[in-house]
This record gives structure tokens, C-alpha cells and sequence, in this order.
């Protein structure tokens, strides 16, 4: 078994997902009392996320840079880094070590690439809905069209992850909107809905959307597992 660097933390509420679905994962493919091997080093987000609003990202990348060199210092085979926003800084990160990093939106692509969909609705921070860094990756990379939702509802959406979901808050009103927004975007031709951000699975399910989720998290985590085990 490889060891899964995990780099985590932005939120910990997410974090704490990874880490059941890694070991689930690895318990279910090897039996017994089997558990992933891995190294988890989970950051402060207070501070990367005033970085990232004062559009301070070599900052940011900085200080996930250097806990990266500590994850494979620590023996990880390979890094996954558990949020999609942070991944805007990959590159920044993967020129600071020698182990791969797994991208979220390279597995999630696969994903629906094997669902055989092409165009999907993404949710996530007003970062990873509108820069090009995860939206474009998924567009020029795998060829998959993707549709946002509109200015008001991005806000919506954000504030809903930073003021709530990072603080562990799940509000039925904030539900019902979400799912206004997925169903808007299903309207406008979306055959799914990506969950773009590590938090959102927290607070709607697959009932809440009339068309197929694809939760990054879970995706995200599955294929450390696969790269830990093989196959």
C-alpha cells in the first residue's frame, strides 16, 4: 500500500470527510481491520482565506507549499489536496515537490467522462465558479462544457459555503436555495451538477437535484485510495 498525503484543513469540516471515505475505501477493497496508510497535515484556514480575499495567492501558495514539502518529507507517495478553490495554487505546489499531486478536477472529469455526460452545472466558491484554474481545466483538458449559475445566485452559493458550511452550519434554507439553483441550471441543459467545493455534499444529496451529482469529495477520495492500491 502507498502512503496518500492528505493536505487539508480549508475547511476541517471537509477534511474529516476525506479521511472516513480514504479509510472506508481501503477497508472495503482489503477487508479486516485494514485502514489507509497516510500522512494528514491540516492547516489554519483563517489566514488562507483572508489571503485568498485580499487576492493574495503566491501567499497562500506559500504556506501550502511548504506543508506539502512536509507531507512528503513525512513518506507520502503522492499528495491530494482536499479543496478545489486551493487547487488555483497547484502548480505552485506541485513545482515545490517530487511526489504527483492528484487533481481534483482531473478525477472529477474522468468521472463524468465515464458517466458519458459532456455538460454539467458547477457550484462552488465564487473563485472555482469564475476563474479558469478549475473551470477551464475541465473545458480545455477533457472537453466538458460547463454553465454556472448567474451573479446573484454565485453569491448565494458562496456565502453559503464560507458563513455556514466551513462552520459546520447545515440550514434548511439554505438547501431549498441550492436546490433552486441546480434545478435552474439542469433548465439550462446541465445533464449534472458538479459539487465543486469539499463542503457542499454536507448539505444536499442526490433527492435534492434532478439530475446526477458528482460529489468531489467522494471522487476526490476514491481515487487516492485507487492510487494507493492499484487499480
Amino acid at each position: 500500500m502507498k502512503t496518500i498525503g492528505l493536505l487539508g484543513g480549508m475547511s476541517w469540516e471537509s477534511t474529516q470527510t476525506y479521511y472516513k471515505l480514504v479509510n472506508e475505501g481501503v477497508r472495503d477493497r482489503l477487508g479486516g481491520l485494514h485502514s489507509a496508510q497516510l500522512v494528514l497535515y491540516s492547516v489554519d484556514f483563517e489566514p488562507i482565506e483572508r489571503l485568498q480575499n485580499a487576492d493574495r495567492w503566491d501567499d497562500a501558495a506559500t504556506i501550502l507549499a511548504d506543508a506539502a514539502r512536509s507531507i512528503e518529507a513525512a513518506g507520502a507517495d503522492f499528495l491530494v489536496l482536499c479543496t478545489n478553490t486551493m487547487h488555483k495554487v497547484a502548480p505552485s505546489i506541485e513545482a515545490a515537490i517530487s511526489i504527483p499531486l492528484l487533481h481534483i478536477a482531473d478525477a472529477t472529469a474522468d468521472a463524468i467522462t465515464a458517466a458519458g455526460l459532456s455538460r454539467v452545472g458547477l457550484l462552488g466558491t465564487r473563485f472555482t465558479m469564475t476563474e479558469e484554474f478549475y473551470r477551464g481545466r475541465l473545458t480545455g483538458q477533457h472537453g466538458i462544457e460547463v454553465l454556472v449559475p448567474d451573479e446573484s445566485e454565485r453569491e448565494v452559493i458562496d456565502r453559503v459555503i464560507f458563513d455556514e458550511l466551513c462552520m459546520g452550519k447545515i440550514l434548511d434554507e439554505s438547501r431549498e436555495r441550492y436546490r433552486d439553483i441546480m434545478h435552474a441550471l439542469a433548465a439550462r441543459g446541465a445533464q449534472a451538477i458538479v459539487l465543486g467545493c469539499t463542503e457542499i455534499s454536507m448539505l444536499v444529496a442526490p433527492e435534492d437535484a434532478p439530475v446526477p451529482l458528482f460529489d468531489t469529495t467522494r471522487i476526490h477520495a476514491e481515487r487516492a485510495v485507487e492510487a494507493a492500491l492499484g487499480g
